[in-house]
């Protein structure tokens, strides 16, 4: 494993908030008790290693991969990358982070605008990002850390995506650079309302997100939507596996969905960017 020098310039250690090494092994920080943290063979590091296992299961990790992996959600990876263009295009190497990133679906995909750093709580999500990033021969540093305790120094990050994960808003605003800016991804009101139409009888609408940043500053909105042809029971079954609704859907729901072989729903997707400053002068 390789750690950039770039990705070690902005890392900080999570317990003491020191300057960061790497031998090739683990990273030390430079710190007076020299906390270390070893790397895995997979090729990411823990570094929340008293927090117990948590996020996504190793199971639900293998049904996003899946899914994903048959390229549903490739317009709105599109539609990341093409703000991370935009927002980044004068500055040189610039550093992004995925805080939350999952299986690394979109953080392996921001690889192609800068040094990206992925951040999840699920070692088995954060291992197969890494492991993906080794097969495609992407330069990408995984780590498990939580979103409210990243760690990266001050001002350290040009861009932040948090898509479909908790927004730090407050730790958002530490790490980013003063003119960087921040991804907020969000299930628009009709997203996944075909898979809802199977499983309830009454679906609804999606409600906006609540958790959107409240002092930063909204720069632009881009809305990705489509509909979507889902084809095979083992599609839809992954697709099921890694919503909210696989662990809130009774047996008898469940049973209407299995029962399908073709599936057709809606991907609404809404992207919101935001810069750091709220339009005042920092002081």
């Amino acid at each position: 494993m390789t750690i950039s020098n770039a990705v070690l310039s902005a890392l900080r250690c999570p317990k003491c908030g020191a300057a960061v090494s790497f031998d090739g092994r683990s990273l030390f920080c430079t710190g007076a008790r020299r906390h270390c943290y070893d790397a895995a063979a997979s090729g990411y590091i823990n570094l929340a290693p008293e927090h117990r296992a948590g996020g996504d299961s190793r199971e639900a990790v293998r049904a996003r991969s899946a899914f994903l992996g048959r390229g549903y959600y490739a317009d709105a990876a599109d539609a990341i990358a093409s703000l991370a263009e935009k927002y980044l295009a004068d500055r040189a190497n610039p550093i992004l982070v995925d805080a939350g990133c999952g299986e690394g679906y979109y953080t392996n995909r921001l690889a192609e605008c800068g040094t990206v750093c992925g951040f999840d709580l699920s070692r088995a999500a954060v291992e197969a990002g890494a492991k993906a990033a080794r097969r495609r021969g992407i330069d990408a540093f995984y780590a498990v850390a939580g979103l409210y305790n990243l760690p990266l120094f001050e001002e350290s990050a040009d861009l932040v995506l948090n898509h479909f994960a908790p927004c730090a808003e407050e730790e958002f605003s530490r790490v980013l650079r003063k003119d960087g800016v921040l991804i907020v991804g969000a299930a628009g009101e009709t997203h996944l309302l075909g898979l809802k139409r199977v499983l309830y009888d009454t679906p609804v609408l999606n409600a906006p997100r609540a958790d959107l940043p409240c002092s930063m500053r909204l720069l632009e909105k881009r809305r990705v939507q489509k509909t979507v042809r889902i084809e095979g029971s083992a599609d839809i079954a992954a697709l099921f596996a890694m919503t909210p609704y696989y662990y809130r859907t009774s047996e008898a729901d469940r049973a209407k969905l299995a029962a399908l072989d073709v599936l057709e729903t809606e991907i609404d997707v809404e992207l919101l960017v935001y810069g750091r400053q709220n339009g005042k002068d920092d002081r």
